[in-house]
């Protein structure tokens, strides 16, 4: 235990420099994640343990590039989350979206983006080793947490299918047996608070419990003229409750319980463009779109208001239960992790973007709920550590089940004989026919089945000298059923596929299917000390994704295709230096992935119109350069960053079924949400008084080159659709007690209020495109209080 709180004293020096404030004393040692009863000897003062490979270890001890912060940095970030991760990971990108649902993680370039319900992330999110088997669960706030660990490139052979990128690894802070807790209070500019406490109750000699609760809200940053309030803003309350049994002998059981309920009405689309011409990329006046008359102005990333009677939110609740065993058998450690979750998620959006429908501009709204509920059971069974043969075997099952019930509604006018021209008719007015109520309703879900079975071995050759291997043999079982009854116009699936009679005109469209797939993935790898503070590392990985289906509302006949399973060869080298007496870690790694029927929305021809669809999209390829710096000159002063060159383009694309020979994605385009440069640096210094406060004077920054938000095979739209390049700098100061008690810090994000969006889609009125604006575009400061007891 004592050198746990050692190794975790180092995360939070670790984390600071990625923080606006250093975490205290007394928050630094209750972050201590659950070790496995593996753990070898003490770990040196300054050490980051990580369990990237099923066990304790030293992050310089293992042959994977991995990028650790603390949950101190990510409390200072602009919301305690993954999004706000990417600001602080150089390899790590967030792509943002108007629902949780739609938006997705990517690391080194390489993320799965989908409508469906069918189709999984490439990127794992697992916390306290519980797989969250859905991108949207991983999206809420992370409160309370120990460490997150970003383990970048393919991680199946101990991770699953579902981990073809990469895997966010997150820890939760542990109850301990000392009595103790953390309230803490934030207030920032434009109306944000966060509240959140933490109590820390040994119940017994043997048995300690930790609950957490936090709530925080937020007005938004977005005005919405229709209803002159602000939106893109949130809501969002959760509790977290956890036992720890350890009587040692050999065994540790762990409980825990959370539940979480958001309410957000975010995150509206704004028109952030005049109208352009999709031929030429021109960019055309206002006045040659009526729609304009009533949108606000598109000012570009600078646009910070919209025009729409619906509210675009998403409201969800999830919760989960979960229990870990570690039972020493013999020289062995038995671990048993089972846990159920439940997620719920609705959406509700303005698809029309205007405040009302008018002739020649239909109104679309969209809500749609959907339930989801997660089992999962994984069984391990750990060699000690440093022994000749070291080695991990395990057993996994997880069966998710999802459903949604999405329901379209339009309302549609035609001009009446004389009515003037050149204005906006509003439907409901003199000047306009009756209008019509088309609607749609679809109901569509999917069963997940994973059976697998995995092992990795070390083989300890010499002193210097080590081999790792490992296997996973997967089993994947999908079924999918999809059904609608639609009044509206445009393509349904075709009559070949069962119908029944409804009444309305239309026939409700029926769909069901189902696949399954074995899989053999695994990794080779070799590490060789150099010196005593120099490590490298050479590996070769066979990444897995299992088969998917595009189930969504707008499902068509030349979409019921089984989707493939992607595979990948990915091959990495990397060098893990501790420089001036363990002072300075610098880990450098290259890498070069290659990925074999990737997943991805592909341009499909429907009715006539080019639009996206999921598929077996085609081959695509990344590579590049990163390097971690964690450097402490002196007792008290850190220095943290890192740096990432990411080459992430396609290779070959596929035409999709039915589209046209145009209708693809060339060689050589970057991938979405992929920089060639992204960066991160960090300073963090306590000035100690010789008095009872002390001061903390804290500043970060990151910069990324330029992205493609808008993946297509126009080059105009490419163009229109790639985030420019931008920097963002942050800066804070503080005081507190010597003896780390309480706390009080002063933050300003965003110093030079630099403007970006986060994403940049098309398909706005008049061809205009559409933006994310997030809420670190503008600059703003806050002050956090906390005291420790």
């Amino acid at each position: 235990m004592k050198s746990m709180l050692r190794a975790s004293s180092a995360l939070g020096l670790f984390g600071a420099g990625f923080a606006a404030f250093a975490p205290s004393a007394v928050a630094a040692q209750e972050a201590t994640p659950p070790a496995p009863l593996t753990q070898t000897e003490d770990s040196a003062p300054g050490e980051i343990l990580v369990t990237a490979q099923k066990r304790t270890e030293s992050l310089q001890d293992i042959p994977l590039s991995v990028s650790v912060l603390s949950g101190e940095a990510l409390d200072t970030a602009s919301r305690p989350s993954i999004e706000s991760a990417a600001q602080l990971v150089p390899s790590l990108n967030f792509a943002k979206s108007g629902t949780t649902l739609n938006q997705t993680i990517f690391l080194r370039g390489v993320g799965t983006a989908t409508f469906s319900i069918a189709g999984e992330p490439s990127v794992s999110t697992v916390v306290d080793g519980v797989v969250y088997a859905r991108s949207g669960e991983a999206f809420s706030d992370l409160v309370d947490i120990a460490q997150m660990e970003v383990l970048r490139g393919p991680q199946g052979t101990l991770f699953g299918k579902n981990a073809s990128a990469g895997v966010i690894n997150v820890t939760t802070k542990m109850p301990t047996f000392e009595p103790g807790g953390t309230v803490e209070a934030s207030y920032f500019d434009r109306n944000e608070y966060r509240v959140k406490a933490a109590v820390n109750i040994p119940l017994t000699q043997d048995l300690a419990a930790r609950f957490t609760g936090f709530s925080s809200f937020y007005d938004g940053n977005i005005r919405n003229v229709a209803y002159d309030t602000l939106v893109n803003g949130y809501n969002h309350k959760g509790v977290r409750g956890q036992l720890l049994y350890d009587p040692g002998a050999g065994v540790r059981l762990y409980f825990a319980a959370d539940y979480h309920k958001n309410d957000d009405d975010c995150c509206a689309d704004i028109i952030g463009t005049p109208p352009i011409n999709a031929a030429t990329g021109a960019v055309l006046p206002t006045t040659s779109n009526l729609a304009f008359t009533v949108l606000p102005t598109p000012l570009y990333e600078d646009t910070r208001a919209v025009n729409q009677n619906l509210i675009t939110r998403t409201k969800e609740t999830g919760w989960g239960v979960s229990g870990q065993a570690d039972i020493d058998v013999g020289t062995l450690t038995l671990t048993s992790i089972t846990a159920y979750r439940k997620y719920d998620n609705t959406e509700v959006r303005d698809g029309d973007w205007l405040p009302q429908a008018y002739v020649g501009f239909n109104q679309l709204h969209d809500i749609g709920p959907q339930k989801s509920n997660t089992l999962t059971q994984e069984f391990r069974l750990t060699s000690p550590g440093n022994q000749f043969l070291d080695y991990v075997l395990g057993l996994y099952y997880s069966r998710a089940r999802s459903e949604r019930i999405f329901q379209r509604d339009d309302v549609v006018c035609t001009a009446r004989a004389g009515a003037p021209t050149g204005v906006l008719i509003p439907c409901g007015s003199a000047f306009a026919n009756p209008a019509t109520f088309p609607s749609g309703v679809a109901d569509f879900g999917s069963t997940f089945k994973n059976y697998a079975a995995f092992g990795q071995v070390k083989l300890n050759i010499a002193d210097t000298l080590r081999l790792i291997g490992g296997l996973r043999y997967s089993h994947d079982e999908l079924s999918v059923f999809h059904s609608r009854n639609t009044t509206l116009a445009g393509p349904g699936i075709q009559p070949s596929f069962p119908t029944t009679p409804t009444g309305t005109g239309q026939p409700t469209t029926i769909f069901t299917d189902k696949t399954e797939n074995d899989n053999l993935s695994g990794k080779a790898a070799v590490q060789f000390d150099v010196s005593d503070a120099v490590m490298a590392y050479a590996s070769y990985t066979r990444g897995y994704k299992g088969p998917a289906y595009n189930v969504f509302y707008n499902l068509t006949a030349t979409g019921t295709n089984v989707i493939d399973p992607e595979t990948s060869n990915a091959y990495e080298v990397g060098l893990k230096n501790t420089l001036f007496g363990g002072r300075m870690t610098l880990n450098l790694a290259a890498f070069y992935a290659k990925y074999f029927n990737f997943q991805a929305n592909n341009p499909d021809l429907v009715a006539g119109v080019v639009v996206t669809r999921f598929t077996n999209a085609g081959d695509v390829s990344t590579r590049g350069v990163e390097v971690d710096l964690n450097w402490r000159p002196f007792d008290d002063f850190t220095i943290s960053g890192g740096v990432a060159y990411t080459d992430a383009h396609v290779d070959e694309f596929n035409v999709a079924p039915g589209a046209a020979a145009t209708a693809v994605v060339p060689p050589g385009t970057p991938l979405g949400f992929a920089p060639k440069w992204k960066g991160a640096l960090a300073a963090d210094y306590r000035v100690r008084t010789g008095g009872a406060v002390d001061v903390f004077l804290g500043a970060n920054g990151n910069y990324q080159s330029k992205q493609l938000s808008l993946f297509s095979p126009n080059a105009v739209q490419r163009q229109l659709g790639t985030i420019p390049a931008y920097g963002l700098v942050n800066a804070s100061a503080g005081f507190g007690d010597v003896d780390d008690v309480w706390r009080i810090t002063f933050q300003v994000r965003n110093i030079f209020d630099k403007a970006y969006a986060a994403a940049i889609v098309n398909g706005g009125p008049g061809g205009s495109y559409r933006y994310q604006i997030p809420r670190d575009a503008d600059r703003y400061w806050g002050v956090t209080g906390r005291v420790n007891f």
